[in-house]
Parts: C-alpha cells; structure tokens; sequence
C-alpha cells in the first residue's frame, strides 16, 4: 500500500487549496494512505476528506509565542515521537516554506516539494531529496495538484474536486427555511466591505425570502455581527462554529457572499453558489475556485459595488 505524507499547515484557505490534490491521489492509486500534517486550528478541514487516513495536528503557532514554556517542548517531542511512528513512501511538502521544510525533514521517507524557483521562500527546496518546477502564475489549487501529481507521475486533469461534503449536523439555533450566509469578517480592516453594502444586500436577500446568518470569530466580528444583524429584517447571529460545525452552515446555504476569508474558499469547496469580495488583494492566483457556481469580484484598489454583487448573486442562485 502506497503511504503518502502531505504537509500543508496554514492558512485555511492554503489547506483547503490543498484538498483536491488529495482526491487526484486517491482517484490515480484507490489504495493509497493519505495523512496529513496540519495546523491544529485546521485540523477539522482535512477530516472532511474521505481520503485522509490520519491527521497529524501540529501546533508551530502557539509552540512559538510560548518557546520558554517546558509543556510547549514536551508537545513538540510528543508530534515529532507521532509523526515519525510511521515510514512513508513519500513525503509531499506542499506549502513551500522553511517552517514546512523542517517538518518534512523530521518524517521518516523521501521528501519532494518545490524547487527554488517555484517554493513561496526558496530556501525551503534544501530540504527535499526531490525538488519540482511548478509555474507561480498558475492558481494555489492547479500548483498543488500539479506537485503532487508530478511528484507521483501523473498528470491531474478534470475540474477540481475538493472531495468533501458538508457534514449532516443538527444546529438548532438556525431558523427554519431558507437561509444566506453573510461572512463580512476577516482578519485585517482593509479587506472589509462596508457596512451598508452589508445591510443593503440583506435587505434585497430578504426580499427574495432568505433568512441572512452572519458568523463571526473573534470578539470584535461578533459584535459587527450583532450590529449589522440589529439592522436586518431577519438575520442569526450564530454561537462560536467549529470548522465542522461551519462546514455544515455552509454547505446547506442558498447562497454565500464573502470577503477575503477562509470560510469563503470552504464555501466554495463545497459547491455552494458563492460570491468572493476582494476589496484589498487581487484575486488571480488564490480567489475562490471550485467547479461549483462561484464568482470572484474586486480587487486591490477596486472594491465590489453593491449593484455588482447583488447581480452576482443571483446569477451563481440560479445555476
């Protein structure tokens, strides 16, 4: 049985890139054992895969703002004792950075990932017994499947399937009927949408007799959510969501419009019509990209306008 080690830790929105490679590896060997190495605040993501055997959480970002604590050593000896419990045919690390490089390093199995020209920081492709040319203008997800797949001799082909589907959880606080999912927060201020550009669209959702749901995870998305949701005809200010619990909001939504956060790329993964609001990047190489009714709008220096969003939310309702 072929053994395969994926590492890609972070973002949430790198890791969900990263899930049709996995279907491309099961789809060329049905036999394959797939494990992977995540950030453990994503580490329900790859979960929702199907064909991921074992999940390895590791937890660089807490380990590192608390180096002098000994729990923080006695973790690390702890991942490093999992990882290395199991030899791999290959080692896959698809994230390209230094921090990546060393995890791969410590697996037991040879290690591909890379080279200098096409890794986010070049000097990571010292770390591999393989390195691999993937072209930096092409989109996360077509790179990461195109690494794996030279990495093992394919070619990947077909449109992207991210190989999940949203889990069947009850979530009693959801109102009954249907339902839009607003995802206005993100993690820097000039990625936001206005706030009346929010309340207008809910307005117009309601309009069309959608309940609008705004979730939120920080203390301060939570009270925006709370604001904006005061102003709405009918809006849900959900509890705290796990990933999972996410998942499942989601993926029974009519429609989703999102700014430039990792729950948009999950919406999008699972074939939920949505809408991507790019207000402060561009979204060439790393907006929304699924097989499913998607759409990217904006980019640095040019926000959405209201008009061009509500047009495009009702052109991904009705595929």
């Amino acid at each position: 049985m072929l053994k395969i080690l994926l590492v890609k830790t972070s973002s949430m929105g790198d890791v969900i890139h990263a899930l049709p490679s996995v279907t491309d590896i099961v789809a060329h060997f049905p036999a394959a054992q797939v494990d992977w190495v995540v950030e453990e605040s994503f580490a329900e993501l790859p979960a929702l895969h199907p064909g991921v055997k074992k999940i390895i959480p590791v937890a660089v970002r807490r380990w590192r703002r608390n180096l002098l604590n000994a729990a923080s050593w006695r973790e690390m000896a702890a991942f490093r004792r999992t990882l290395q419990a199991a030899n791999y045919d290959l080692v896959i690390d698809s994230q390209g950075l230094i921090k990546s490089a060393i995890i791969a390093s410590l697996a037991h199995g040879p290690r591909c990932g890379y080279d200098r020209a096409s890794a986010r920081e070049p000097l990571a492709a010292l770390a591999y017994d393989r390195t691999i040319g993937v072209a930096r203008d092409l989109h996360a997800v077509e790179r990461n499947r195109l690494l794996a797949g030279r990495a093992l001799g394919y070619l990947p082909g077909g449109s992207v399937d991210y190989g999940i589907a949203a889990p069947a959880l009850d979530l009693p606080w959801l109102p009954g009927g249907r339902y839009a999912v607003l995802l206005h927060a993100t993690s820097r201020a000039d990625k936001e949408w206005p706030e009346a550009d929010w309340l207008a669209l809910a307005a117009r959702l309601n309009g069309q007799g959608l309940c609008c749901v705004l979730p939120w995870g920080s203390t301060r998305e939570q009270a925006r959510s709370a604001r904006l949701a005061k102003q709405m005809a009918h809006a849900v200010v959900p509890p705290r969501l796990s990933l999972t619990q996410a998942a499942a909001l989601l993926g029974a939504a009519e429609a989703v419009a999102g700014v430039d956060t990792g729950l948009t790329h999950l919406a999008a993964a699972l074939k939920v019509p949505v809408v991507a609001l790019y207000c402060a990047s561009d979204p060439g190489l790393t907006g929304v990209y699924a097989s499913g009714p998607a759409i990217n709008l904006g980019r640095a220096g040019q926000m959405p306008r209201l008009d061009e969003v509500s047009a495009a939310l009702d052109k991904v309702m009705q595929r």
